[in-house]
């Protein structure tokens, strides 16, 4: 064995090690009032009627052009910028290979009655004032001042994050509902389950109620976890297909094969490797109770609010039936726990 090869060895072993410490270390945020209404799930009594091709932000929030540029945004990893529709209504724009799978997670997530923010995907997005270079993303601009292929969300301007929640040890959130959640992950192929991507929301004046929810859903649709390509990781039908969904069952256990395994090679930037070995434990252990009564309410939806959720994130007819099937298989697969 090369010494390469048994280095890379001792990360793996290390990285296991750790990974089977337990839960991240608490997340301590006194932004999060524990007397305030928690608002994180409601029952989707109208899920048969719901409109996955708009959204939860149906008709009366889509956005309006023309669209005026006011500034970039450099968090994350993917290219990001925020604009100003006509109405003066603010969103912030995201290019790349999670604007299509991120439209489409967000229908999803809002058909089972969870929090999300108003999305929408738009095929060409013309921008005024744009700068004349971009430090991201400028590679990506179609014909004159118009980008190509772009997720907007909605900034609320009367609300602002106020922490993040935590998936492990959380006393927050009803259990079922957590761990509903959690099967939806795994649906999905959402293996980017760090704590930051998930957010708490509140009134700029009024912190009485708190909307918790799982503020970025771009890794999904593709691989089981992080691959060396990310693209490919995210909105890969051929990966999404391919995947193991559940892995392992008992009588009272559910176990998902999402978030997987990274690849070896994201070894080499260690602290993420160790992070992303420890989220594993999230699509582990699920009450299988929990595991039916999301099935039971996916199985609601219609194999036409199926397809539209697709078809909301731009993908073509034929992509979206594929796109479907798999999902629908694993419907079926929850409803036969």
């Amino acid at each position: 064995m090369s010494d390469i090869a048994k280095r890379i060895g001792i990360l793996l072993a290390a990285a296991s090690v750790f990974g089977q410490l337990g839960a991240p270390a608490e997340f301590a945020s006194a932004a999060v009032t524990r007397d305030s209404e928690t608002l994180f799930w409601r029952e989707p009594t109208d899920i048969k009627s719901r409109n996955l091709f708009l959204g939860s932000g149906g008709t009366a929030h889509q956005p309006r052009g023309p669209y005026t540029f006011v500034k970039e945004d450099l968090d994350g990893t993917n290219p990001k910028f925020v604009v100003r529709d006509k109405n003066g209504v603010t969103w912030k724009a995201k290019l790349g290979a999670e604007a299509r799978p991120e439209t489409v997670a967000s229908r999803f997530v809002w058909a089972v009655g969870y929090f999300t923010p108003d999305e929408y995907f738009v095929t060409s997005l013309p921008v005024k004032n744009k700068p004349m270079r971009m430090k991201r993303g400028g590679h990506l601009v179609g014909s004159g001042d118009s980008f190509a292929n772009v997720r907007l969300k909605m900034e609320e301007k009367d609300e602002k994050k106020v922490a993040n929640w935590r998936w492990h040890k959380n006393r927050e959130l009803s259990p079922r509902e957590l761990n509903g959640l959690r099967v939806m992950m795994a649906v999905m192929n959402n293996w980017d389950l760090k704590d930051e991507n998930n957010a708490v929301y509140a009134n700029k004046k009024d912190k009485s109620s708190q909307v918790y929810m799982v503020s970025d859903l771009g890794a999904t649709f593709g691989a089981s976890g992080l691959g060396l390509n990310h693209d490919k990781s995210r909105g890969n039908l051929k990966a999404y297909s391919k995947s193991k969904f559940i892995t392992k069952t008992t009588a009272e256990y559910v176990d998902f094969g999402v978030p997987g395994m990274p690849t070896w090679f994201n070894v080499f930037a260690l602290p993420d490797f160790i992070e992303r070995v420890g989220l594993r434990d999230i699509g582990k252990r699920v009450p299988r109770a929990d595991a039916l009564w999301m099935g039971h309410l996916l199985a609601r939806l219609s194999p036409a609010q199926i397809r539209d959720a697709f078809r909301a994130g731009g993908y073509s007819v034929e992509e979206s039936n594929a796109f479907a099937g798999v999902v629908e298989r694993r419907i079926a697969a929850l409803n036969e726990l």
